[in-house]
Parts: C-alpha cells; structure tokens; sequence
C-alpha cells in the first residue's frame, strides 16, 4: 500500500515506524479516541510520557483496538522528577502499571536536566540499562539531549541510546544534534514537527504545497521523513490525524527540499526550551 509505514533499524537490532502518533497535550479524556482513531488509520507507534498524563489511556486504547500487542510501537519516558536511581525504579513501574503492558517497546529520559541532580543524567541512563537487559524496556533512548550530554553517555555508559528526541521543523534544523545522532548511528526523533503550527503559512511551504497538490501539514512531514528522522504528529480532529498519515504515496524533489531547508533560523527559530537550561520538575 502506498500509505504503508517504513519500518526503519535502530541500532540495538530492533525497528521502529518511521511516523507515529502523538498524544503530548491531548487531554485523557480524550486521549481513548485520538489513539484508537490513529489505530484505525493505519499508525502503528504511540508516542506518550509520564508527564503527559495519558499513559493509562494510551494503554487502554492499545488493549481494545483489535491489534495484537506486538503490532503497536509504544513509547514513554522518564518524569523530570524522578532522575535519582530508585525513583527513575519506582516511575518505570508506573509506566508499566499505567500501560498495563509488561514491557515497553522505547522508554527514553525526557529531559537531560543538566542543572538539576548534582548534573548527573548518567546514573540515570545507567538505570534504563537495567531495564533494558532486563527485557522490560525493549529499546532505550534519550530526548532533549545536547551533544555534549551525549558525549557524556558515551564515555560513561554502555549502551548508545537508540534515538535522540529533539525539537526539529524548518525554522529550527537542529542539525548540529542531527548530525552527532547521525555520526553515532542515533535515530532522531522530532518533535514539534510543524512548529506549533507556525511554518503552515509560511509562503515557501504553502507554495511547495501547492506545487505538489498537498497541504502545507503533508509537506513538511513529507520533509521530515525524506531527513530520515522519525516524525509524530498530533490533533484529535479525524481529518487531520487522517491528513498526517498520507505523506508515504507522494515526494518531494531537491528543489523543494532545499527550499524548506533554507527556513532555518537557527536557534532564533526553537519555540521550545533550551535543554541546557531546562530545569522544570512537576510538583
């Protein structure tokens, strides 16, 4: 099928969808409906974190789908709060509890928080190595990590993390993080792919868009993917989720790549934190 999903490699052996759903600020009350809806569609990866405040009906509506456990790509990750060894302990099993799955197929640290916790994110990965030896984290990783935090890891630590998740559209390339991620065989993930909605009227996407006969959503997904980075989406309107998921039966050439590409501001372009300064925890 044209709409079929890639399946691409992690380093650990494992795969992963190449484009997934999203549920960060989806209410739970509404969270059942947006994922079985993105179910239904066709997505096959569910992207959710303890802090968002969803996992159970993330999990509930993974159960009652009608797909068998191992055809849904599950993702979490580790509350800010809970970077100290036993805490990052007790929140995986409330991951798990909440899921009600006996295993996750990525869990990642959220945030480095590198100013917080005597600035020690390792003995907090060292934790997830734990978890993944044990069979319960099938894949580990890392989001919001700066090349340095990942240089850390790798001097410290064991194990490469699968995927970094960082903030990625055309006003914000991030390609200094992209291109470690790269050179160390580490996955990237974007979030905020389409800026909060504000590359969506920037004329040189609404023009590629119109050249190509898709919505300015399709073409920049259609951007991320042809980077090779792992992309997910989120709305809980049908027609957008439904939008979203057709960008594998059209391409974009050079030409129009080039000229999303060239929207990047550098850091004037993030909408989000700075990882090297981000220190919330919840209360």
């Amino acid at each position: 099928m044209a709409n079929t999903i890639p399946d691409i490699p992690l380093n650990d052996g494992n795969t992963i969808p190449q484009l997934g759903f999203g549920v960060f600020q989806i209410e739970p009350k509404d969270t059942v409906e947006a994922v079985r809806r993105a179910l239904e569609i066709g997505y096959r990866h569910i992207d959710t974190a303890e802090m968002y405040g969803n996992e159970a009906e993330v999990g509930e509506a993974v159960r009652t789908s009608g797909l068998d456990r191992d055809e849904v790509f599950v993702t979490s990750k580790l509350n800010n709060g809970f970077h100290r060894p036993d805490d990052a302990r007790a929140a995986f099993e409330s991951t798990l509890s909440a899921l009600k799955m006996e295993r996750i197929d990525l869990f990642l640290i959220h945030w480095p928080l590198p100013t917080l916790y005597d600035g020690d994110f390792v003995s907090t990965w060292k934790v997830l190595e734990e978890f993944r030896r044990e069979g319960r984290a099938t894949s580990i990783g890392v989001s919001n990590f700066q090349v340095a935090h990942l240089e850390r890891l790798a001097a410290e630590a064991e194990v490469v993390p699968a995927v970094n998740q960082i903030e990625v559209h055309p006003y914000f390339g991030n390609e200094e993080v992209r291109s470690y991620d790269r050179q160390h065989n580490i996955l990237t993930q974007a979030w905020s792919p389409i800026a909060q909605g504000k590359v969506l009227d920037d004329p040189t996407v609404v023009d590629v868009a119109e050249q190509v006969g898709r919505t300015p959503a399709q073409v920049v997904l259609r951007w991320h993917v042809q980077r090779g980075d792992i992309v997910f989406p989120k709305s809980i309107t049908p027609q957008r989720i439904e939008e979203n998921f057709r960008i594998f039966d059209f391409e974009l050439d050079d030409t129009a790549m080039e000229r999303i590409s060239g929207l990047d501001q550098g850091e004037a372009g993030r909408q989000g934190p700075n990882p090297n300064e981000f220190d919330y925890v919840p209360s």
